[in-house]
């Protein structure tokens, strides 16, 4: 066993699960153990058990996650609740707009695209479905930060913060007074932030608690689109995700 390679048999498939990408959906076994720095006998214990278990599949001596991941993903109660509810409100916030609509949640220090709704000449965004970008880069991620634990904020305001295009903010400072910009305002901005040509109005998601749950966002290019112009058709389709799901949070507790 290597240095770096984990101990747990979990720990190890794990490892394998998650060097797969959005953009890298096949690998070949060299760049498996290249991404996970397991011994070759390893990698090939385990992948022998994540085939047999039906998590990889294995075609013309490639690997890729299966379909029984999908199937366990989308059975995770939390985004497909969210979802379901959250739907009817982006198709709207799309005709309203005919701009690209996301729905993001926060992991950690990264938004994670669970929705992506756009047309033929939606904006040329860096973004995926199940993709991550860092939170300081985004409008969606600005909001998830304005509005999520103490601890996280902090985190990130310690920095480094990546710079993912030429206008990104690196500085402290400058995130700082935006955070507090997008609690006093409801709506967060990005200007060619985590892309260059694209510019971005979000607003967040609250639980009955007043919790952030997730936000959302309309992207267009910085040729055409007027952020400001589209914030209060956000900040609606926000409030009314979010207050379909405290009357279903409501129902459930009766």
């Amino acid at each position: 066993m290597s240095d770096g390679e984990p101990s747990g048999v979990l720990a190890k498939a794990l490892a394998v699960l998650q060097s797969f990408t959005v953009e890298d959906t096949t690998l070949g076994f060299a760049e498996l153990q290249r991404r996970t720095g397991f011994a070759k006998s390893t990698l090939h214990r385990v992948l022998a058990d994540l085939v047999a278990s039906r998590l990889l599949d294995r075609v013309q001596g490639r690997y890729r996650l299966s379909g029984l991941v999908f199937e366990l993903g989308m059975r995770a109660s939390v985004e497909r609740g969210l979802l379901e509810v959250a739907t009817p409100f982006l198709e709207d916030l799309y005709v309203r707009t005919h701009e690209l609509v996301h729905l993001g949640t926060r992991e950690g220090s990264e938004v994670v695209y669970v929705a992506k709704m756009g047309g033929h000449r939606q904006a040329d965004s860096p973004s995926r479905l199940g993709g991550r970008m860092p939170l300081h880069a985004t409008a969606i991620g600005k909001v998830l930060l304005a509005h999520g634990p103490a601890e996280v904020r902090g985190a990130t305001l310690r920095g480094p913060l990546e710079r993912r295009a030429p206008r990104t903010i690196t500085n402290a400072d400058v995130l700082s007074r935006q955070l507090s910009e997008v609690v006093a305002k409801g709506v967060a901005y990005e200007y060619e932030e985590s892309a260059v040509g694209i510019v971005c109005v979000a607003a967040g998601i609250f639980d009955p608690a007043d919790g952030i749950v997730a936000a959302v966002s309309v992207t267009g290019p910085v040729h055409r689109f007027q952020p400001a112009r589209h914030a209060h058709s956000v900040r609606a389709a926000a409030a009314g995700i979010s207050a379909t799901l405290g009357r279903r949070a409501e129902l459930r507790e009766r």
